[in-house]
């Protein structure tokens, strides 16, 4: 299973440095990356399968990166990405179900019923991701908004407090000292 991780790996961060990635490089580096990172490292915290955490970590954003027009429903299309990424693999019906289950419930925008450990773990993990790159956020409402200095910090603020809402207990519960320490930066 580590080398089909490593090649999904490889994969991903090969799409995410194409020219055609609207997002550029900074997808990978301060999102899925993070996001494949902080789920393997708590997946045993949420008594999550490893190995479907790190491939569905990997996965979840990879329509965004392949075609920016299919942002708002990545996590569908994603999904089916996936499956054609993992098809060359030995995977079981089950693993590949639960990692397509993984991709189509990530997103926080939407409430869904996660009902795994590992849909818990890679949505918790891609919410968790914001905390970790509170610079990225900051880049995004200064460079590509172009907000003030007020603005920003309550757009990025709000965000945070978004992604700390939607985070199951478990998820909570690892990211508050973060949560609490973006809050005092951005004075909220």
């Amino acid at each position: 299973m580590e080398r089909i991780i490593n090649e999904v790996y490889n994969e991903v961060k090969n799409r995410c440095m194409m020219l055609s990635n609207a997002y550029g490089i900074g997808a990978w580096d301060h999102h899925i990356e993070l996001v494949y990172k902080i789920a393997t490292a708590n997946a045993n915290e949420y008594g999550a399968n490893y190995n479907i955490v790190a491939l569905a970590a990997l996965l979840h954003d990879v329509a965004s990166v392949t075609n920016k027009d299919f942002t708002e429903e990545h996590h569908i299309i994603g999904a089916r990405i996936a499956d054609e990424i993992l098809e060359k693999y030995e995977l079981t019906e089950e693993e590949l179900d639960l990692i397509k289950r993984c991709i189509l419930n990530h997103r926080g925008s939407r409430l869904v019923d996660k009902t795994t450990p590992e849909e818990v773990c890679v949505a918790d993990s891609d919410a968790m991701a914001h905390f970790y790159s509170v610079p990225s956020l900051l880049r995004m409402v200064y460079v590509e908004k172009g907000l003030s200095i007020d603005d920003g910090a309550e757009f990025v603020a709000n965000k945070l407090e978004r992604s700390f809402v939607k985070l199951s207990d478990k998820g909570k519960e690892l990211i508050k000292p973060h949560y609490e320490a973006a809050k005092v930066l951005l004075r909220k």
